[in-house]
């Protein structure tokens, strides 16, 4: 029984099973350019709260936590983003790299350690794909579009993997923040 537990913790160890122990505090993944939105942008999955649509991806959106709590729909593992990749614990899933190419959009999907979930939250803010190393993780430019609902009318910008530049930091750089934050 002791070699039964030594060898899942070996598994555990090297990502072969999925799920830690225990999570870490759950926190949002926000735009360090508040662009046009006060409440600024964080990782969110389309659809509202408890109905996102898993299937429909990621994007950036009004952050929620001004109504006094993160959103189930935008918290995140802090635990897991230290590790390198993106869970999102209120639905079990990951941010997933739908192709290791510029454009390519932020899918969900079960966590299974494949390189298209992993990500590092670099100390510059930016979240760089493992699979694709000079792709960042983009919120569009130009005009946001409404999202429904809040006050002011929360905003939305389409989510994407483009070149690590410079010239894009307003739109390339992250940081978490907590509750308490």
């Amino acid at each position: 029984m002791k070699s039964l537990g030594l060898i899942l913790l070996a598994m555990l160890s090297a990502g072969l099973l999925s799920g830690p122990a225990h999570a870490g505090a759950i926190v949002e993944v926000l735009l360090i350019d508040r662009l046009d939105d006060p409440r600024g942008y964080c990782l969110d999955i389309l659809g509202y709260k408890q109905r996102a649509r898993l299937d429909r991806g990621l994007q950036g959106h009004s952050c929620y936590s001004y109504q006094g709590a993160i959103g189930v729909d935008q918290g995140f593992d802090s635990d897991a983003i230290e590790a390198g990749r993106f869970h999102m614990p209120g639905f079990d899933v990951c941010m997933t790299a739908k192709a290791a190419q510029a454009g390519a959009r932020l899918g969900l999907a079960k966590c299974d350690g494949s390189p298209q979930q992993g990500f590092s939250l670099t100390a510059k803010g930016e979240i760089v794909s493992k699979s694709a190393p000079k792709l960042c993780v983009t919120v569009a430019g130009g005009e946001a579009t409404p999202g429904g609902g809040g006050r002011p009318v929360h905003l939305k910008r389409r989510l994407t993997l483009e070149p690590c530049d410079a010239s894009r930091s307003r739109y390339q750089r992250w940081r978490v923040r907590s509750e308490a934050d």
